[in-house]
């Protein structure tokens, strides 16, 4: 299973696609996507928007997963984080992909064990779970994090999933018996 993560905002947007293989976890595509800051925010989304497509056109992920706005002091940076969120999840959906979404807690307990992880724990985490060699910034690490977190969470629900199906065709078996 390949995973795009998203890690939004309107300066900075970072990225990273992450690909499931058994129990091993391989990055194929970090980085950041950084509009010109002269440009108005309907601009900036445009740019963003447009490549993250490009980074969804190449990768063929079969899931994108975007953080989840988080509540910022100020309620601008909140709207804007929320347009920014918009403009990925259009991208994503234009291109019929499917979109998991996670909290910046969830991501860090899937990634280091602790939902109050630090930046540094979580880019330290990612480059260990990846086999990453050097320094990641902030933004791709995080994209990275969501991209491991969804793909941890996915294969916890294997099994569920599996069990779900296997109850529902016992019950169809039994109520056809029931019937006779």
């Amino acid at each position: 299973m390949r995973v795009l993560g998203l890690d939004p905002g309107s300066r900075r947007t970072g990225y990273g696609v992450v690909e499931r293989d058994g129990s091993a976890f391989r990055a194929l595509a970090h980085g950041v996507f950084a509009p010109p800051a002269r440009l108005d925010l309907a601009h900036r989304l445009h740019v963003i928007a447009t490549l993250a497509g490009e980074v969804m056109d190449a990768q063929q992920p079969d899931a994108v997963v975007i953080e989840e706005a988080f509540y910022h002091e100020s309620v601008r940076s909140t709207l804007v984080l929320g347009h920014v969120r918009g403009a990925l999840l259009v991208a994503a959906v234009q291109r019929g992909l499917a979109l998991g979404e996670y909290s910046p807690r969830e991501i860090k307990l899937s990634v280091t064990g602790s939902g109050a992880a630090s930046k540094d724990q979580v880019a330290f985490m990612v480059r260990r779970l990846l086999g990453l060699k050097g320094a990641l910034s902030p933004d791709a690490s995080d994209a990275l994090g969501a991209a491991i977190c969804h793909l941890q969470r996915a294969r916890r629900s294997e099994p569920a999933r599996a069990m779900t199906a296997a109850a529902k065709s016992l019950e169809a078996l039994l109520k056809g018996r029931a019937r006779r």
